[in-house]
This record gives C-alpha cells, structure tokens and sequence, in this order.
C-alpha cells in the first residue's frame, strides 16, 4: 500500500485518476464486453454498468506490467494488456488512439509510483525505451496529422484497388527529414518503424503489411508501393464496383472529427446500449458500432445535414436505472429522434457542439 505520510484521514482513500468506457476480454469465456472502469492510485475498477455501486472486478497496480500496443488480436486494433504481478492477464480494448494513448500514459504513471512507493502525480512521463529520450511519438504523431503542415493523406490506386486516406512509406521518410526530425532516410525510417509498432501508422496493402510480418530491421518500407494510414484517419479501401458502393462509402468520406464511447438508446425496444461513435464532416454523418467487435461495418448511420442536436434532461419512456445526467438528443431532418448520454457534463457539450458545428457545415 501506499506511504501517505503525515495526511488527514480523509485523504486516504485513493484519489481517482481516470474513467470512462472501455472493451474488456472475459477471464473466463473469451467474450469481450463492454465495462466502465475507474482509475485510482493503487488499482483499476471495472463495473458492469456506469451506474453500478459494485465493482465487477479490481486489478492491483503494484508490480503490474502494461503491453501496448498489444498485438494478440489480429482483428481489434487499440489494444492494451495488463499482467498483475501474480501473472493474470487482463485485455482492454479503446475505441479510439488517443483513448488508448490517454489510458496507458495514466496506468504507467500509477505503476511507476507504486514502484517507488510515491504519490501519483501527473508530472512523471515515461519515454519509449526503444528511441532515444529527446522523441515523444505522440508529439511527432499530432504533427505528422496537421492538415495544413502535415503528411498529406491521399487518393491512391494500386493492383485495381482505391485507398483512400493513405500515403507512402517513401513520403513519410521525406516528411521527417524536410521537418529536421531526422538526419537521414535510415534515421527516419527507425523513426517510422516506431510509429508504427506502437500503432500511430498502420500498414494498408499487401507489401507493406508483408514488411510488418516478416520481422525486417526497419518495419516500414521506403518504396513508393508500400502503403499506410494513419490509424485514426478515415481509412477505407474498395476495388472498383457499381454505384450502390460508391454511395454508401461516400458516408465515410468525411474527416474524422469526433470518436468515442455514447450510451444510445434503441429504437425498438428502447434499452440503453454503449455505442463506439464516429462523427464526420462533410458529407455529415455520425456512424456508430458496437465497440465489441472486431468489425468496421456500423450498425447505423445519421445523417446530421439539417439536424437538431439539443441537452435534455430526461428521456421519455426511459427503463429503470437506465440513465441519469448528461443527455442529449439528435433530430434528425426527417424526425428521427436519437438519445445519447455522455460521462460528464463537459463531454456532453463537447459532443453537441461538434455535431451542430458539422450539421451547419456538412452537406
């Protein structure tokens, strides 16, 4: 346990660090469900639903080692792996990278104090041991992503196939390099190779997804044909097909403006569900997934030109325990009414300012 020194009684429950949605691989069956989780000072809660008094589980921290990204999966992408020190594995899935990146700064810096038997304090950083001190990936990613500065995400056909939002290999060598990041072409692409195990960029097509599994010294290929994204872009790849395709991935188009983890009411039979969110902007479109599985097809899809987008305090035809707080509801052109809820009352501004931003915008 902890050494709190001279501190008032009050004071020693442990503080909460970080909360929110994440997915959660089952101990015992291999299911992976949705938890709500809590961070404190000596352990991580997870509770079956946000409104739970009891806790479903709590890993201890101390002596705990975090693998991220955790490549185990080949299908779920934003993963992350907890060992206790007594050698049981825990999965957690985000919905997103900065999610996933937020998650595992925080948890790091928990263990680490544990370790040396210290307050937790948000001033500690932890650098990527593979890369010298001096490079933060998340600082080069955020970079790397501007729109104006950035590595520019292109339209690019390769053996009869579309991949949109995509560059080459080649292009983030001379990115790095034209930015002062690195000396030379074997320097960046060390630079690259750690992006990408750590899951900033990931591999589109066959050649650089070969490069990936076929465990060369640099991960990422300097070759005009060896493609990647970046792994919260929109993405997608499509041969060529009829018209019917065309339209329905016309919806993805957009830029990603906004992601995270709502709980959604359904139409029919009006039960509350957690939803992965994806909001769009231009043509202006909210998708939204069941964040269990490994798939990338929604479940559905909003159309936000026109839309309504307002707080409300309570749901009408609301079941039991089901919400509480920091609701809003999107109505949509045609009447189509929407309830989501947020975790906190700034997230829920957040939200609905970005959807009436992209639903005045949007086409």
């Amino acid at each position: 346990s902890l050494r709190y020194g001279d501190q008032q009684p009050e004071d020693m429950e442990p503080k909460q660090i970080k909360e929110g949605y994440l997915v959660k691989k089952g101990t015992v069956l291999n299911s992976w469900k949705v938890v709500w989780v809590v961070l404190s000072e000596d352990g991580l809660e997870f509770f079956k639903r946000k409104t739970d008094n009891a806790p479903k589980g709590m890993i201890p921290l101390k002596g705990a080692v975090l693998t991220s990204p955790c490549q185990d999966f080949s299908k779920r992408t934003f993963v992350f792996k907890l060992r206790t020190a007594k050698n049981q594995d825990h999965y957690f899935q985000a919905s997103h990278l900065e999610e996933r990146e937020s998650w595992v700064k925080n948890i790091k810096r928990v263990i680490t104090c544990l370790q040396g038997d210290r307050k937790f304090t948000r001033k500690s950083t932890r650098r990527s041991i593979r890369l010298p001190d001096t490079i933060n990936l998340s600082e080069l990613y955020i970079l790397m992503r501007d729109q104006e500065d950035g590595v520019k995400e292109l339209k690019l056909e390769k053996e009869k196939r579309v991949y949109n939002h995509c560059f080459t290999g080649g292009t983030v060598v001379d990115w790095l390099i034209s930015k002062d990041k690195a000396r030379n072409r074997h320097e960046a692409l060390m630079l690259a190779t750690g992006l990408l195990t750590e899951g900033f960029l990931q591999p589109a097509g066959d050649l650089s997804k070969e490069a990936v599994e076929g465990g060369a010294e640099s991960a990422v290929l300097d070759d005009p044909d060896a493609l990647y994204y970046f792994a919260d872009s929109g993405f997608f790849c499509e041969g060529y097909s009829s018209d019917e395709d065309v339209i329905l991935k016309e919806e993805f188009r957009g830029n990603i403006i906004k992601q995270g983890c709502l709980l959604k009411q359904g139409h029919r039979r009006k039960n509350w569900n957690v939803r992965k969110f994806i909001l769009r902007d231009d043509p202006a479109y909210i998708h939204y997934y069941d964040p269990t599985k490994g798939d990338e097809n929604p479940l559905g899809s909003i159309h936000l030109r026109g839309s309504v987008i307002t707080a409300v305090e309570f749901v009408p035809e609301a079941k039991r325990y089901d919400v509480d707080g920091n609701l809003f509801e999107i109505i949509t052109s045609d009447d189509t009414h929407y309830f989501l809820q947020a975790t906190t009352p700034e997230e829920r501004k957040e939200w609905i300012k970005a959807i009436h931003t992209v639903s005045k915008t949007g086409k």
